[in-house]
């Protein structure tokens, strides 16, 4: 019981540091950003709220002002059972990228946000 009430006042103490430190959001021509809004369309990340490799992927996405969608795995069952049968895991975060009729699903924080930043930051000219 102890332990589990720490848990959740750690988990909400990342997510308010979160929330006070986020990074600047990028900011795109409007045509840029509706490109991106296209581009992004395939995505969905799946998450638990509290969980700092969550986190960690969510600040990535803000900063490279990335409307993915967010599903958390936590709260709704359905979520949970859709990153099992296409994941084969309950691990978070995952991202799930739909794409030319192919899904495919990658694990991992770093891999992720070093997918995002290949995949939508800008480039030095």
């Amino acid at each position: 019981m102890l332990i589990k009430a720490l848990r959740i006042g750690l988990g909400q103490t990342i997510v308010g540091l979160d929330l006070l430190t986020r990074p600047r959001k990028l900011k795109r021509s409007a045509e840029a950003q509706k490109q991106v809004e296209e581009q992004t369309a395939g995505l969905a990340l799946y998450q638990f709220q509290a969980c700092p490799f969550c986190v960690k992927t969510r600040r990535a996405m803000h900063k490279l002002n990335l409307p993915i969608t967010i599903r958390d795995v936590k709260k709704d069952p359905e979520h949970r059972e859709a990153l099992l049968a296409g994941g084969g895991r309950i691990k978070v975060p995952c991202l799930r990228i739909e794409e030319e009729g192919r899904t495919a699903w990658m694990y991992e924080s770093n891999d992720i946000i070093a997918y995002l930043n290949k995949r939508f930051a800008p480039t030095s000219r």
